[in-house]
């Protein structure tokens, strides 16, 4: 079977100056997974150790270099899943964990399937990872930012900080692969909305909304939660691809619904069972990168 991947750091309105950074990153990252995948490794390994990497990197709205919510904590969400035996792993709202995808591994590989909060802390201490420091996780990119957003609270009403959260850079991570065996699995991380309610949740941890992956595609998405959410957009996409759609035509078939329901933009990655990668969107811009058998090194862009 062919093997194949591609990872995303996120979609929107991506300032110019930021596009290197992003572009880099993401080679970087479609890079640590592509060599899990030359070396036998499963797809699973694959997006968690391509997430991991966009996670530890500070120009990424995940991990390390997460936003801000209205407090000023960083609460994290994540969700992993394998398409071969559609076992599936999120946690939401968690703080200092330098590596959320991992934690939610972990869960995937309990009797559990999604854990928040505090419980989620308590499992990720029970399987030995400890919490970091805040200061792991912040940048001064993100507290500037969530100092913009206190300030502008003042002076704007809800509906308006709504409408903003719809058009800004949605800065979700995630990966989408499929191994030598022919299994596909997805992952996606992310530190959320800047200036979120404490405890908010979108859809990058739930399952069919933000990510999903079975035997005829996987998938990840970064965008407006809310509307990715009430629409199922990556569970449609697969649905889209088990019809006999490739990877562009289930991909495009999802965005296009997006755009037809909801005010809100963003886009996805997919791969689906015969290696076909591509990426879909209504927003401005997508960062991605991949790679498959034919090609020497990923390719990266933002547009």
């Amino acid at each position: 079977m062919p093997i194949a991947l591609i990872v995303h750091g996120g979609a929107g309105d991506i300032k110019e100056e930021r596009f290197e950074g992003a572009r880099t990153g993401c080679k970087e990252a479609a890079q640590v997974g592509w060599r899990v995948l030359q070396a036998g490794g499963s797809a699973l390994d694959a997006v968690e150790a391509a997430v991991r990497a966009l996670e530890d990197n500070p120009d990424f709205n995940a991990g390390r270099g997460s936003c801000l919510n209205k407090e000023g904590k960083i609460e994290m969400d994540a969700g992993i899943m394998d398409g071969h035996s559609l076992n599936v792993g999120a946690i939401a709202g968690v703080e200092l964990i330098q590596n959320p995808i991992t934690l939610a591994r972990r869960v995937m590989e309990s009797e559990h399937t999604f854990l928040i909060g505090a419980g989620a802390q308590f499992f990720a201490r029970e399987q030995g990872i400890n919490p970091c420091h805040y200061e792991d996780l912040l940048t001064e990119r993100q507290y500037q930012a969530w100092k913009h957003h206190t300030h502008s609270s003042l002076t704007y009403e809800a509906k308006t900080d709504t409408q903003q959260e719809k058009k800004q850079k949605h800065g979700t991570v995630g990966a989408v692969a499929i191994d030598s065996a022919g299994r596909l699995a997805a992952a996606t991380s992310t530190g959320g909305i800047a200036n979120k309610y404490p405890g908010r949740v979108g859809d990058s941890p739930l399952v069919g909304c933000g990510f999903y992956a079975d035997e005829h595609a996987a998938i990840s998405c970064t965008g407006y939660g809310e509307d990715f959410t009430r629409l199922m957009i990556a569970q449609r996409a697969a649905s889209y691809a088990a019809q006999g759609m490739d990877a562009r035509q289930a991909g495009e078939a999802a965005i296009n619904f997006l755009s037809k329901h909801a005010e809100g933009d963003g886009g996805l990655i997919i791969v689906d069972h015969h290696g076909n990668v591509s990426k879909a969107k209504n927003s401005k811009c997508i960062a991605h990168a991949y790679i498959n058998e034919q090609m020497t090194e990923p390719i990266a862009d933002i547009f």
